[in-house]
């Protein structure tokens, strides 16, 4: 328990260089909380923690917090649940889907367990737990790039994504059907929106753009399967088949990979525990915990009424490929009014719109240590906006060049899966330390083995799917 303790206390001079001005206190047998218990009870921060985006204020609540995870878990790639069913079939898909979003839900519980794992001291990022867990260099090979991607690569789909369903909302607007902007002129409009919404100080000041992306997520997932409900269900029902008819391992697993994404974002679970007070009566793990549940139970109530209903209304009619999602909502151009498919491409647009800050937040704070830890100032404001601003338009960048990435989400997406099935398991073991093979220990230890195993297999289907189909690479021509 000793190196564990070390590791955690001594987390910000190993990344800083052991620079006086991040230096943690030498770890004892007794940790204490280096600020006490004021601002409400913030024992455990250091200076620099004052300083950066993530950590730069701890005011939230149960509020806060609960939209922050619904901002950041409806995301875009809910609507292609019936895509996987397609492919799946009805017991196999329901089973998959339920399995993981008990698995994600466990996870999620060990990572609020964690944030405080000593006593006085906070973990407030994923990178730094992992640091923690597994070593300075093995938890920075572990943890960097896969959060990094969840971070930049969620933001440039989202640019991709959010894009396209502008391109294609201006089309079902126009009376001829063409839409008056390119798609690297749509890119830029929605890069430049969110850009400014990403001027927000801190985690915490997102609180209302969190709101509005909650709100929009949970209203268009609502209206995509009530739509077919509402609509003509005898009609639907009798040229809708259920059969699967590729039951190949490459085919199957790709499927599989689509809903193992959707369960993606425990890379923000440490970091909106960050903006919470905690104190030794309230620690910020009870608060954090019924925002999960809260939040958990309404992406549950948006996810599977979704998934059943649509692939209820359309089957095999959905392509079961997946792909970009904007080639999806193409389906309800085509079945329903202009006026509910211009509802759903406003609404996903501004979900997208509004999980891009929270998405680029931990972006923004690595970057920022790295400016702290040369300058050893905070950031000004000035800088603050220049750095977001940077890290934009290496988004848009990215995803002008490399608009294809959409097809690529299940073979990159499996190797950042990594962060929500298996590192909190082995995070636990290690920090934690249960008794060798006791039944906490065991657990862990075979669940975190089945989500490596999984992230491995998803690897070598999407790798297979691609040396089979190809990849259509239309660099920088989106």
């Amino acid at each position: 328990m000793s190196i564990a303790l070390g590791n955690l206390f001594d987390l910000e001079s190993q990344e800083s260089g052991g620079s006086p001005l991040f230096m943690s206190p030498a770890p004892s047998t007794d940790p204490q909380p280096i600020s006490g218990e004021k601002n409400g009870g913030d024992g455990g921060r250091i200076p620099v923690e004052e300083w950066l985006p993530i950590t730069e204020s701890r005011k939230g609540n149960v509020y806060t917090a609960t939209f922050h995870l619904l901002c950041s878990g409806i995301g875009l790639q809910v609507i292609l649940l019936p895509a996987a069913f397609a492919a799946l079939g009805w017991v196999w898909g329901t089973i998959i889907l339920t399995v993981g979003f008990v698995w994600k839900l466990y996870t999620t519980w060990l990572l609020v367990q964690l944030h405080e794992a000593v006593p006085g001291i906070r973990i407030s990022r994923y990178v730094r737990l992992a640091i923690a867990s597994f070593g300075v260099k093995l938890g920075k090979l572990l943890g960097i790039f896969p959060v990094m991607y969840l971070s930049g690569g969620a933001c440039t789909i989202l640019v991709i994504t959010g894009g396209k369903s502008i391109q294609q909302l201006l089309q079902i607007m126009s009376d001829d059907n063409t839409a008056p902007l390119t798609s690297v002129q749509c890119f830029l409009v929605f890069s430049c929106i969110a850009m400014i919404m990403s001027q927000f100080p801190n985690l915490n000041s997102l609180f209302g753009v969190s709101l509005i992306g909650a709100f929009m997520g949970i209203a268009y997932c609502t209206v995509i399967w009530i739509l077919p409900v509402a609509s003509d269900s005898q009609r639907t029902q009798v040229s809708v088949s259920y059969a699967t008819m590729d039951k190949s391992f490459v085919h199957i697993f790709n499927a599989i990979g689509l809903i193992a994404l959707v369960y993606r974002g425990n890379n923000l679970v440490l970091e909106i525990q960050g903006t919470l007070p905690s104190d030794s009566k309230n620690p910020s793990c009870k608060t954090m915990w019924r925002a999960v549940m809260i939040s958990h139970a309404l992406v549950a109530i948006c996810m599977f009424p979704l998934t059943f209903v649509v692939y209820w209304a359309y089957g095999d009619k959905i392509p079961a490929t997946g792909g970009p999602v904007g080639n999806y909502l193409k389906l309800y151009t085509q079945e329903h009014s202009k006026r509910a498919a211009c509802f759903i491409h406003l609404t996903f647009i501004f979900s997208c719109l509004c999980s891009y800050p929270i998405n680029l937040m931990p972006a923004c704070d690595n970057i920022e240590m790295v400016y702290i830890t040369k300058k050893k100032k905070p950031a000004s404001i000035i800088v603050r906006m220049m750095l977001r601003v940077f890290l934009s338009l290496v988004c848009f960048t990215i995803a002008v060049g490399f608009p294809f990435l959409p097809y690529l989400a299940v073979l990159i997406g499996a190797i950042a899966l990594l962060v929500t099935f298996t590192y909190p398991c082995f995070m636990w073991i290690s920090i934690k330390k249960p008794q060798r093979k006791s039944p906490m220990w065991l657990f862990n230890v075979l669940v975190g083995c089945l989500g490596a195993s999984l992230s491995v297999l998803l690897l070598v289907a999407s790798a297979m799917r691609l040396a089979q189909k190809g990849l259509h690479a239309n660099f920088f021509r989106p």
